[in-house]
């Protein structure tokens, strides 16, 4: 019997010391550093872990490597479809992380009973019973007559389901709960949840199996267990919520088969989790008519123009250290853009509270927004409305220079798509083009014309 060890595994970035120490010496994080128990395993035997995974080693010249364009398999979900880059690719795995309760089941679930009439999913569970799941088919009127599934958290079991079977689609919920035979270490651990998911990985770029994992959040949102499964994965992505809203956001934050940061935007209903087609009415669907402070710009996440609704309060303080507190925006920003209002259009607000808040749970991080937040923070101040059918975006250098940005075609048409007649940008961004739109361009190139406009 091999004797167990002890090593000190790092959550954040998965280094391995002979000692536990309250900061990781490779990533310099704190507190995150856990005792794993290992046995030794031995080059040959059973005990040896990829010994079922020997074979022939062919190394070949890239070039002369044929560059085939995956063929892509469609969820059947339009938003989903769009977030992955155009549909499930044969070999990759997928990563989907999110809080507890968000929906991530409920909406692999739809993806396998829909996907079914097309390729052979597997749904494995390992948190819930299979009478649970089927359930929740029936109460969210899904046809799963079809649909494999079974309850199991041995990877190794998994794996040799699989190799028999051979699905198309293996959805695992959840990564977290699997083990490894070979592995003395409870599920969940830094060391089952890399090995299992190692495992997993090597079957599906082996096999051409595609593979969902399913991943818990830890109470600061990031993806529970070792970093280094962010790492292993082709795409990762992660399901928002805003409070209690039953609008739920899809964001990439890698992958390899499409754009980064593209989002997909659902509704959770009675039935289960539907698309939105068009997210922009969404957020601007309460917006009230002619109030001060309230400004709409165009972002961009992904490939995808939206528009959003931009809020500022500002309002004498009472206290010696004004506060500015900013949501869904970038704080360090607004202190940036408070000081250039200080200096280039001489607005004394040094004592003033500044409050900002990005409509409908949004996180907005391009700098497309600063002239946007500079006409809500004046708007704000000066009592003065804006029209409710003005859009407003462009960057805000330190010398108060308006900056041109990316995309501005796209962004112009989205707001004329939802009826905007009026749009201020940076001078830059309003070429010969703009006159075959339907909608007025003012253009401004110094931030301290925006205060006359006001």
């Amino acid at each position: 019997m091999a004797k167990e060890k002890s090593q000190f595994v790092c959550n954040s970035c998965g280094n391995v010391t002979s000692k536990w120490s309250g900061q990781c010496s490779a990533c310099k994080e704190w507190n995150c550093i856990d005792e794993v128990k290992v046995q030794a395993t031995t080059v040959t035997g059973k005990t040896n872990r990829y010994a079922n995974y020997s074979g022939e080693v062919s190394i070949k010249k890239l070039g002369q490597v044929s560059a085939e364009k995956q063929l892509r398999t469609t969820s059947h979900i339009n938003e989903l479809d769009r977030v992955l880059g155009g549909g499930l690719v044969p070999g990759s795995v997928i990563l989907l992380g999110g809080d507890p309760g968000i929906g991530k089941s409920t909406l692999l679930l739809q993806v396998s009973a829909q996907i079914a009439t097309a390729i052979e999913p597997l749904y494995v569970t390992g948190e819930e019973s299979l009478s649970q799941i089927a359930m929740r088919a029936r109460r969210l009127s899904l046809n799963v007559d079809d649909l494999d599934a079974m309850a199991e958290t041995s990877v190794e079991r998994i794996i040799s389901t699989c190799l028999q079977k051979k699905p198309d689609l293996v959805i695992i919920d959840s990564i977290q709960t699997l083990f490894s035979e070979q592995l003395t270490s409870i599920p969940g651990s830094v060391s089952q949840v890399k090995e299992a998911a190692a495992q997993l990985v090597r079957m599906a770029k082996q096999n051409k199996i595609t593979v969902i994992l399913v991943g818990h959040v830890t109470k600061d949102g990031s993806i529970a267990g070792p970093r280094i499964l962010e790492h292993m994965v082709d795409t990762v992505l992660y399901f928002e919520s805003d409070g209690n809203s039953r609008y739920r956001v899809l964001r990439a934050l890698k992958n390899r088969f499409g754009a980064v940061n593209e989002i997909g935007v659902f509704a959770m209903t009675e039935t289960g989790v539907k698309e939105v087609e068009n997210p922009s009415a969404i957020f601007l669907s309460e917006r009230e008519e002619n109030k001060p402070g309230s400004v709409v710009m165009v972002t961009r996440e992904g490939t995808r123009p939206l528009l959003v609704e931009i809020q500022a309060l500002v309002d004498q303080s009472p206290l010696g250290n004004p506060r500015r507190l900013s949501v869904g925006l970038e704080h360090n920003r607004l202190a940036m853009l408070l000081a250039v209002l200080h200096r280039m259009c001489h607005l004394a607000i040094h004592d003033h509270d500044v409050f900002l808040n990005a409509v409908g749970g949004m996180k907005i991080t391009e700098t497309a927004a600063d002239l946007a937040i500079i006409v809500a923070i004046l708007s704000s101040f000066k009592n003065r409305y804006l029209p409710k059918d003005t859009i407003v975006f462009g960057e805000v250098g330190l010398t108060g220079e308006v900056r041109p940005v990316y995309n501005g075609e796209d962004r112009l048409k989205e707001a004329a798509n939802h009826g905007f007649k009026t749009a201020i940008v940076p001078k830059a961004n309003a070429g010969k083009w703009v006159k075959s739109l339907p909608i007025k361009i003012i253009t401004v190139d110094q931030v301290n014309q925006v205060l006359d406009l006001v």
